[in-house]
């Protein structure tokens, strides 16, 4: 897969403006009402689509009908509520996709953190009155469907309007931005600014989307442009009222990015549950994950678990560790690394079709690799050794692309 994606919140995010734009950007309306059923909420609301037009551009609504509601159209307001443990059984319960769960899990107990916060309370009893209900777990879970139907392993949202105004909440009148949406924002340390439009832009369940999922926030990433989606609000706005999900491949430049590392050093763990962390943390966006042999106070030997990752996955991945490893604590530091330029190419070898990572150091080729992934595939299908699939891939990339020069 290997594609990343950019929200781009002109108007801000809500969970369903998520769902029109993944939908039009080609995830099947069909595929999803069938994954869904498995939370076995589906006697609570009807999912349909409809093209609306904004300032003259089309997109994609969808629509989350709640059966027997009396505000089927107060998005993020009703139908019920939900505690955390309940949703998390819900999900587990429900056979998704690994990422698709792992994603759906991040995004609730942000969520839980985010109430937990503003209500003083432990993130366990967190009554989801505006954020738990039907149509919020249909968009989260829905838009991580889409995500992973689409093939996207990275999400970038640009900068979120603040909007203004007040808005009616489970709690009575609110000021805009929500409490749990400033909160959300506060943790991701997520930039902001005012459009001028003093309404309520971005809801709890959007908030918590982006604030899990996207690695970055700020201006649009170097990519290679595929596809672009366009999710419709209910709203008619002075500006249009979509959100643009840009679907690409990376084509990264060269320079510094900041990265989160996290340290943790356990010796009361069986390694199978390490390995289990570590797909899943890879799941959630980290970049590396590895383990060092260390001896411990009274020559107790155990292991350094390090996982870097951004800084926006911190929560993430901090809430993934302590729930599957016996450790106490998470020592965190942010740094700075120095990155190449990176893009993927297709290169069609004797076995079949491998993707080439190569990486450019100004326009000249510093490096390129052969995808494990498609190599072990390859080498599987052909019933011939890894090695022997991976180094006929290496040598004819070498021999196609040494004398390349870079765009960038």
């Amino acid at each position: 897969m290997n594609k990343i994606g950019y929200l781009d919140c002109p108007t801000g995010l809500a969970g369903d403006m998520c769902l029109g734009a993944l939908v039009d950007a080609g995830v099947p309306l069909e595929y999803l009402q069938e994954q869904l059923k498995s939370l076995q909420i589906e006697d609570e609301y009807q999912l349909r689509q409809e093209r609306v037009t904004h300032h003259g551009q089309v997109g994609i609504k969808v629509h989350v009908d709640l059966n027997h509601s009396p505000h089927p159209h107060d998005r993020d307001r009703h139908h019920g509520s939900r505690h955390l443990p309940e949703i998390v059984e819900m999900i587990k319960n429900a056979q998704l996709p690994p990422r698709v769960e792992e994603r759906s899990l991040a995004i609730f107990h942000r969520l839980a953190l985010a109430e937990a916060a503003v209500h003083g309370i432990e993130p366990e009893r967190v009554h989801f009155h505006e954020v738990g209900a039907t149509d919020a777990l249909v968009d989260i879970v829905g838009t991580c469907l889409g995500l992973e139907w689409l093939g996207i392993d990275r999400l970038f949202c640009s900068a979120l309007p603040t909007g203004g105004g007040t808005v009616k909440a489970a709690h009575g009148i609110l000021p805009v931005p929500a409490p749990a949406v400033l909160k959300l924002w506060e943790m991701a340390q997520v930039p902001v600014y005012s459009n001028g439009i003093e309404r309520e832009l971005v809801t709890p369940t959007g908030a918590a989307i982006a604030t899990t999922l996207a690695t970055k926030f700020g201006s649009v990433p170097s990519m290679g442009l595929e596809r672009v989606g366009l999710g419709a609000g209910s709203a008619r706005l002075p500006l249009p009222n979509l959100v643009r999900l840009w679907v690409g491949f990376p084509t990264e430049q060269q320079g510094l990015e900041q990265i989160a590392v996290l340290e943790t050093q356990i010796d009361d763990l069986s390694p199978q549950a390490i390995g289990y962390c570590f797909d899943q943390l890879f799941a959630l966006g980290a970049l590396d994950v590895f383990t060092q042999p260390i001896t411990m106070k009274k020559s107790r030997l155990g292991i350094l678990l390090t996982v870097i990752c951004p800084p926006a996955q911190i929560t993430a991945c901090e809430t993934l560790l302590f729930r599957e490893t016996t450790t106490l604590g998470i020592r965190r530091t942010l740094q700075e690394r120095s990155i190449l330029r990176r893009e993927l190419r297709t290169l069609q070898t004797p076995y079949g079709s491998v993707q080439v990572k190569l990486a450019w150091q100004g326009d000249q080729l510093s490096n390129l690799q052969p995808e494990y992934e498609d190599c072990a595939q390859l080498a599987r299908q052909h019933h011939l050794p890894w090695r022997q699939v991976y180094q006929t891939a290496l040598e004819l990339a070498r021999s196609t692309y040494s004398a390349t020069r870079g765009n960038g």
